[in-house]
């Protein structure tokens, strides 16, 4: 008898049960979400593609992105994916004007700007100044400059203020004008937004499968906590065994991870999907923030410029860079050892690296 070939046999049986499974839960997720008013805004399916020159360099496992960088609206991002659900429940409440926040470079805003122009709304953007910035590049280029040029009216309210009660200030205003507003919090974070996550989850896995792949962790930037919230959410409907991990890019380890699993709780609530989320669902290192939110770090300009330089790849200095820094830095660090597949998630944004044209030290024009 083959005891080696019987357990080979198991285990692929195993597998292909286990696949199968999946792929039910994927389906029986789909009908959950088609519940939901959703307008289509993005590329998607987005690709999923090897990142081998940055895998040879670092000597750990094989390193995938997902490339949320090409949902397509002006320049592409992950709030796309969070704004099919919520302007699809703005414009089914009636709403004619959006109103959001952001920190200054804010890639939502431009997104959700971006938005409100291709469905003919008004679109209102308030912006906090998180970093203290006098720089002009800073706090009129990038993501500031699309958020004008599609359209949107843009002001600027000082650090530390309470954005959430200035937007319903603000609508209010609009409201004794005879505006119809819808507000939509920053990132796009809530349960309606984090939707746009849960469904990405499910993408992601039935994508994975069509290519034979088997994702052992996915890994991204986390923030605001709606797209890690859904993450969370839509893995866990699908009973996916992918270690999810955020690299936080604001806020400490407790404060982020209780974030993202208050609203983690709170979407598959909205979903009713029957998904329970655990506290120990939620994975955060928060290592990697530097002096504080959009504030340059080295391991950020490294990262960046790593994967310009080995893949052909933009990121963003806020979000997606730092991101990077503490993936590249935890495989060199031998986190992931013993798994062969990691997937980055790109939440798009190198819009934002015209806001920063000083900080990576480029060289000039050569003779």
């Amino acid at each position: 008898m083959d005891l080696k070939n019987d357990k080979n046999d198991d285990e692929q049986a195993l597998n292909s049960s286990s696949s199968a499974l999946e792929m039910k839960l994927c389906k029986d997720l789909s009908i959950a979400l088609s519940a939901f008013p959703r307008t289509r805004l993005g590329h998607l399916p987005t690709p999923l593609e090897p990142m081998d020159r940055l895998s040879e360099l670092l000597g750990g496992p094989r390193l995938w992105v997902k490339r949320d960088d090409c949902t397509g609206l002006s320049s592409g991002g992950n709030k796309t994916r969070k704004l099919e659900y919520l302007m699809a429940d703005a414009l089914q409440k009636g709403a004619d004007t959006i109103i959001t926040q952001g920190a200054t470079q804010s890639n939502h805003a431009r997104q959700t700007a971006a938005a409100a122009a291709k469905l003919g709304l008004t679109c209102h953007i308030l912006l906090e100044d998180r970093t203290g910035s006098n720089d002009p590049q800073y706090n009129l280029n990038g993501n500031v400059l699309l958020d004008r040029l599609h359209g949107a009216t843009v002001s600027k309210r000082p650090g530390g203020t309470d954005m959430a009660e200035e937007m319903v200030i603000f609508a209010d205003s609009l409201s004794a004008d005879g505006a119809t507003p819808y507000i939509i919090p920053g990132g796009g974070s809530n349960p309606i937004g984090a939707l746009g996550y849960v469904n990405c989850a499910r993408e992601l896995v039935e994508q994975a499968a069509d290519m034979g792949l088997k994702i052992d962790a996915l890994v991204h930037a986390t923030g605001s906590s709606g797209t890690q919230a859904g993450l969370v959410t839509g893995l866990k409907a699908i009973k996916s065994d992918i270690h999810l991990l955020g690299i936080g890019v604001r806020a400490p380890r407790e404060k982020q991870e209780q974030m993202i699993f208050d609203l983690a709780v709170q979407t598959a609530k909205h979903l009713d999907a029957g998904v329970t989320i655990e506290r120990s669902d939620v994975r955060a290192i928060c290592n990697y923030v530097g002096p504080g939110y959009g504030l340059p770090t080295d391991g950020m300009r490294k990262a960046v410029k790593m994967l310009a330089e080995t893949e052909g790849l933009l990121f963003d200095p806020v979000y997606s860079g730092k991101g990077l820094d503490g993936l590249i830095d935890l495989i060199r660090k031998g986190h992931f050892d013993g798994m062969e597949n990691i997937v980055f998630l790109h939440t798009g944004g190198s819009a934002a690296l015209f806001g920063y044209p000083e900080t990576f030290d480029l060289p000039e024009y050569v003779n």
